[in-house]
C-alpha cells in the first residue's frame, strides 16, 4: 500500500510574497517573479527525496536580482518567496495529476493538461531530473490548504496591482519574467542559442509593438532574440490577458547560461551586466509605455 503523506506547513509564520512599489505606482507596467523563492517548508523538506540543491534546480535562478536596477528606477513588481516545487504559481490551479493523491475526489473538476501529464502541474510530482518528489501520496485535502494560503494570496495581491495601474493609467501590461535553461536554448537554436525569448502567445497578449520595442532594446545590445520560442506563455501570461479591459501580458525567458553557473547555482561574472541590460531594457519599455 502506497505511503499516505500529510504535510502541514506554518503558514502564518510564512513570507508568501514580497511587493516593490506597489503602492502610488507611477507606471503602467508590472513585472512578476512567479519562480524564484527561495523557502521551502521543513515540513515539505521532511517529505520529499530530493534535496533543497536538486529542488532548486527548477528555480528561475536570480532572476528578481536581474530586475533590481528597474524595481530601482520605481518599476512596480510582485515577486514569490516560496519555492515553486511547493506550489507553482504559474499553472492553473486546477492542474493536479489525481494519481498523486490518495483522496482525490471522484467528481471534482480537473485540468489534466500537459504539465500535470508531465508532472509539473500546480503541484510538481518530480524534480529536474524526472524522479519522484514524494514517497507517498499526498492529502487532496491539505494541497487545497496550500493553494488557498499561498498560490491564492500571490494571484490576489496581483490582481489588486493591476487594478491600480488600470485606475491610474487606463491600461496595463504584466511582464512575467522567468529564466530558461541554457541547454534547451542551444539544442532549439545551434547557432549560438537563445538568449531571450518573448512570449505573446503568438501576437495574441498584447499590442505587438509592446513586444517589438522590448526585442528592439535587447537586439541593440546584441541578444539574439526569439519570439515565442521556446516558450509561448504559461499560466500567467494567459490569464491575466484581458485585451478588451486593456490588460495586456508578455513573458519574459533569460538564458541562464549568460549570467550564472547552473550546476552550481552561483551568479557567474557576466552577472552584472546582464542585470543592468536587463533593467535598462525594461525601463526603457516603461518609459515607452508611459508616452502611449
Amino acid at each position: 500500500m502506497d505511503k499516505k503523506i500529510s504535510i502541514k506547513p506554518n503558514y502564518k509564520s510564512m513570507q508568501i510574497f514580497s511587493a516593490f512599489n506597489a503602492e502610488n505606482i507611477e507606471f503602467p507596467l508590472i513585472l512578476t517573479v512567479p519562480h524564484s523563492g527561495k523557502y521551502f517548508p521543513p515540513e515539505f523538506l521532511k517529505n520529499v527525496q530530493s534535496d533543497v540543491n536538486t529542488l532548486r534546480r527548477n528555480e528561475d535562478l536570480f532572476v528578481d536580482e536581474l530586475l533590481q536596477g528597474a524595481v530601482d528606477a520605481g518599476i512596480p513588481m510582485l515577486k514569490m518567496e516560496i519555492s515553486r516545487a511547493f506550489v507553482d504559481l504559474n499553472r492553473n490551479k486546477l492542474e493536479l495529476d489525481p494519481a498523486m493523491y490518495f483522496n482525490y475526489p471522484q467528481d471534482q473538476e480537473m485540468l489534466f493538461d500537459k504539465h500535470s501529464r508531465a508532472g509539473l502541474g500546480v503541484i510538481h510530482r518530480i524534480n529536474y531530473k524526472r524522479e519522484d518528489l514524494y514517497a507517498g501520496l499526498l492529502d487532496y485535502n491539505e494541497v487545497q490548504e496550500r493553494l488557498l494560503n499561498i498560490y491564492d494570496v500571490y494571484h490576489e495581491k496581483l490582481q489588486q496591482m493591476i487594478d491600480s495601474v488600470l485606475q491610474k493609467f487606463g491600461f496595463c501590461l504584466v511582464l512575467d519574467c522567468h529564466s530558461m535553461p541554457s541547454k534547451i536554448c542551444s539544442i532549439i537554436d545551434d547557432r549560438s542559442g537563445i538568449d531571450i525569448c518573448l512570449g505573446n502567445l503568438f501576437s495574441q497578449s498584447c499590442p505587438q509593438e509592446m513586444s517589438d520595442y522590448l526585442a528592439g532594446q535587447f537586439w541593440d545590445k546584441n541578444y539574439n532574440v526569439e519570439f515565442n520560442c521556446p516558450y509561448s506563455g504559461a499560466y500567467i501570461t494567459f490569464n491575466y490577458c484581458q485585451p478588451r479591459q486593456k490588460t495586456y501580458t508578455l513573458q519574459l525567458e533569460v538564458n541562464r547560461g549568460l549570467y550564472a553557473n547552473e550546476d552550481m547555482l552561483e551568479k557567474s561574472d557576466n552577472f552584472a551586466a546582464v542585470a543592468a541590460d536587463v533593467s535598462e531594457n525594461i525601463v526603457a519599455l516603461a518609459d515607452n509605455l508611459l508616452r502611449r
